[in-house]
């Protein structure tokens, strides 16, 4: 049986294949008939195991005298060097792969094997991961998609850099409605189209303007300035008029959803520089859509919620400021702090024509919608990468 761990910061995941006639016997792998499950270690009593698969139920596990444990590190292909450890070893965390007899109701197995990987090794191959995603690691905005020659161009700080794919580069998506990096799924580079959010990891050229990547994520999600229509605590979602579309959009509030207030002063300041910004440089300069900005993008989650962009929080010469540093500063504020009639700009999954997850939002920003209303929340708000692998997002 080859066993291989996928640990590139998406959900840590132990997959097995059969293996040669004679090497299953060798290893103690589980006979190609038995049933196989595979989770997290919910409960430990006695010799039974509680075990929350990935997908379904909750099942139970008897482990009996024969049952073979092994342990093997995470990014292991065999269990060649798996290592034999007790049941005492397993603890409440840890990632199992469990062969042997389902009962008839699905609910229970009885164990002949079961492969540990230990939450403190995938903690620490998740650490390794997350500091390769910064070192190696850029993102931005897709500019152009070449699915024959297997690149994308993206602009990364007002620079294109070119990502070269493989046949072995690993390519995932975001889902229309997910604000969550681990519920990326398995994507092809021409589901990716330009205005797209991508962020890759690979080995850089020298000059940074090319990067051969070993693993791309990308998504696409929509910018919204408007005013609240509602607010319903109990479903945690809210209805905002979209000042663009002039529809009504129903919009879900999760727990990585981030939501903040800028102070009247603050507002004022940023409308300031937007509208200076954008005297200065005609509204086709000052917009930053979607497709030309060149603010990098960054993940919710990180120290602060909105991280800098890299360019400080002053002016951009002949262009809208760059005011992600001064946003990390801003307190969070809940869905109860919202009222009908708030102006908000925000980006949202692109979920459905009649909304979306809410992935950061902004109120008190009136003065900003007045000031350029064309641009308050592509200038402010994107492009941003959502629950990145990374605590940081990278750039040339």
């Amino acid at each position: 049986m080859l066993c291989a761990v996928s640990a590139a910061s998406a959900p840590l995941v132990l997959t097995c294949d059969a293996a040669p006639a004679g090497q299953a016997a060798q290893e103690g792998a589980t006979p190609a008939a038995a049933s196989r499950r595979i989770g997290a270690v919910k409960a430990l009593k006695g010799t039974s195991i509680t075990l929350t698969p990935d997908s379904g139920p909750d099942l139970t596990v008897a482990v009996e005298p024969t049952t073979r444990i092994v342990r093997i590190a995470p990014g292991e292909k065999s269990l060649k060097n798996a290592t034999p450890i007790q049941l005492q070893d397993v603890q409440v965390g840890d990632r199992i792969l469990v062969g042997g007899k389902l009962a008839d109701d699905n609910l229970s197995l009885s164990a002949s094997s079961i492969v540990v990987m230990k939450s403190s090794d995938l903690a620490a191959r998740h650490e390794q991961e997350r500091q390769d995603w910064q070192k190696r690691g850029v993102d931005g905005l897709a500019k152009a998609v070449d699915s024959a020659a297997g690149t994308i161009t993206i602009s990364v700080r007002n620079k294109s850099v070119v990502i070269h794919t493989s046949g072995s580069t690993v390519i995932r998506r975001y889902p229309p409605d997910s604000v969550n990096f681990d519920d990326a799924k398995p994507g092809v580079l021409a589901e990716i189209h330009p205005g797209d959010q991508v962020r890759a990891r690979g080995d850089r050229s020298a000059d940074g303007s090319e990067l051969a990547a070993e693993e791309i994520v990308s998504g696409s999600f929509r910018n919204i300035a408007g005013t609240v229509d509602s607010v319903d605590a109990s479903s945690s979602s809210l209805s905002v008029h979209d000042l663009l579309s002039k529809k009504t959009l129903l919009l879900k509030i999760t727990a990585d959803s981030q939501l903040r207030q800028l102070s009247p002063e603050m507002a004022q300041r940023i409308a300031m520089r937007l509208k200076n910004g954008a005297a200065g440089a005609g509204t086709g300069a000052a917009s930053g859509s979607a497709a030309t900005s060149d603010q990098t993008p960054h993940p919710a989650g990180t120290s602060g919620g909105m991280a800098s962009a890299g360019n400080g929080a002053g002016g951009r010469p002949g262009g809208a400021p760059d005011v992600q540093q001064m946003l990390s500063r801003i307190p969070a504020i809940s869905l109860s702090d919202l009222h009908k009639g708030d102006a908000v700009v925000m980006v949202s999954t692109e979920g459905t024509s009649a909304g979306g997850t809410v992935i950061t939002l902004l109120s008190g920003v009136e003065p900003i919608l007045r000031a350029a209303p064309g641009v308050s929340s592509s200038s402010i708000l994107t492009p941003w990468s959502l629950g990145a692998p990374a605590a940081d997002a990278g750039g040339p």
